[in-house]
């Protein structure tokens, strides 16, 4: 069976393994880039709600970016501490919260209300994916499974975007496939837990 947690490590391997000495020459701090990516994501959130689809994309992968080399340069220089991951985990929910709602004000103002249910449906899948895990984890069980995380959800929104001026109907699929994908991993995380604690 594929190990999807293993991929993600891998493939954040190989994306930060080409930056690893510029990173540690920069002698920037993990939190330094953790509030980088959150500031680009807002930044981000301002070029989708004002109609710039393609800066917008590229902007979310961006700060996609500066999400794995944070804890790669903390791992890389011995800095990783349980408030570094803590607040990572935090501005990562900001940073989706923000971005989603880059897109509802390009929906209001353009109208389109099947989006704007889509973005609702969105923004409780993402949180609801990460707060099954991490209530999951304060009972004391461990819980890898999960196909559509963060990660995943980022690359589909940039790709959304990055392809709207070709596609006018890549947003509005893009956002279906977190809303579905988000919610059939709430469900595979509940499931899990559930199978972890039947017997108990």
């Amino acid at each position: 069976m594929i190990n999807l947690a293993e991929l993600r490590r891998t493939a954040a391997r190989r994306i930060t393994e080409p930056l690893k000495t510029v990173l540690v020459k920069s002698r920037l701090k993990p939190n330094t880039l953790t509030w980088l990516a959150l500031a680009i994501s807002i930044i981000a959130a301002g070029a989708i709600a004002t109609n710039h689809p393609l800066i917008g994309g590229f902007l979310v992968l961006l700060s996609g970016l500066f999400d794995i080399m944070d804890g790669a340069l903390a791992r890389l220089t011995n800095q990783a501490t349980r408030f570094g991951a803590l607040l990572d985990s935090t501005f990562d929910r900001i940073s989706d919260a923000v971005l989603l709602l880059g897109l509802l004000i390009l929906y209001i103002i353009s109208g389109g209300t099947i989006e704007m249910v889509l973005i609702f449906l969105a923004l409780v899948g993402s949180f609801l994916t990460s707060y099954v895990r991490a209530r999951a984890e304060g009972i004391g069980i461990n819980c890898p499974v999960g196909l559509f995380t963060r990660a995943e959800r980022v690359i589909i929104l940039a790709l959304g975007l990055l392809l709207n001026p070709l596609y006018e109907f890549s947003i509005l699929i893009a956002l279906l496939l977190v809303v579905v994908l988000g919610f059939f991993t709430v469900g595979q995380r509940l499931i899990y837990v559930w199978q972890q604690t039947k017997s108990q």
